[in-house]
């Protein structure tokens, strides 16, 4: 049977990624304790029902699962199943920004303050990360985009899996996008908001869009952006990623960032990239 354990920092993404594997029909089950793990194992083997494997999530949250888990994966891989460990991990202002934003208690800080609870935590799995088949850092994805990576490794593409590039609008009134790559302030573009005809209007309408493309100084941003992307995108693919995410931002999110950041996908698409192109703001109001 195909095994996979997917273990590593709390606040790491690990129950995203469970949710990912339930709907891929693997059969999921959260702390287990280790001494379980191979009975559970037997149990699902003879049931005979159709799964594509199993996946076990362990981490600090089972204090015994330390004591026994290499000779638990020893066993496993002894009796001839396709053991993978995938090891979840973020960077820690990004690991205490998800516990702020959730107000997770984080499991080994009832005594300590986070940011110390996640270093203790580090140190503990330490050995652990090193057994890991794969190493997963979560700290530039949101949700779909975790999803996808993990779909695509279990669906035997995580070595080659796509380069995504996915470009947004957004107004920096709600908000700069935390899982942007890079951000790119348009507000000293000229704003329709301020044409009468066209406030009503988004980036999406051909007046809109014309209005801010058909413009000296857009011409000669988009001269100096485009090259810059030109070369940043190859940079980030080559580093292994998997997603890079540029985000476009003017005051509301609804005329200059959108006409800007379709501009841009064009533009990239052109180069034969696969790009995905939404506006987070456009509905919000207008500016």
């Amino acid at each position: 049977m195909r095994i996979i354990v997917i273990t590593g920092m709390s606040g790491s993404g690990k129950s995203t990624a469970v949710r990912a594997l339930e709907d891929e029909n693997f059969y999921c089950i959260d702390n287990l304790p280790v001494r379980l793990f191979r009975r559970f194992i037997d149990l699902i083997e003879k049931s005979g029902e159709d799964f594509k494997g199993i996946v076990l999530v362990a981490d600090i949250r089972g204090r015994e699962f330390f004591k026994g888990y290499e000779s638990v994966f020893r066993q496993i891989n002894k009796h001839g199943h396709s053991l993978e460990i995938l090891y979840f991990e973020a960077a820690d202002e990004t690991l205490i920004r998800r516990f702020s934003e959730t107000r997770r208690r984080h499991p080994v800080s009832e005594t300590c303050t986070v940011s110390e609870g996640i270093r203790v935590e580090r140190d503990q799995l330490s050995t652990l990360r090193r057994l890991a088949t794969r190493i997963i850092d979560t700290s530039e994805f949101n949700v779909h985009q975790l999803k996808d990576y993990i779909l695509n490794i279990v669906r035997g593409n995580g070595r080659d899996a796509p380069f995504v590039i996915d470009v947004q609008s957004f107004g920096f009134r709600y908000g700069i996008p935390l899982e942007s790559s890079i951000v790119m302030d348009v507000r000293f573009l000229p704003n329709p908001y301020f044409v009468p005809e066209l406030k009503p209007g988004s980036g999406r309408d051909d007046e809109v869009r014309e209005y801010v493309l058909d413009n000296l100084q857009t011409a000669q941003f988009l001269d100096h952006f485009f090259p810059l992307l030109d070369m940043l995108v190859p940079a980030h693919r080559q580093e292994g990623k998997a997603y890079f995410t540029i985000s476009i931002g003017c005051t509301g999110g609804r005329h200059r960032s959108v006409a800007i950041a379709e501009a841009t996908a064009m533009h990239l698409q052109s180069t034969g990239a696969i790009v995905r192109v939404s506006h987070r703001d456009i509905e919000k109001g207008q500016q």
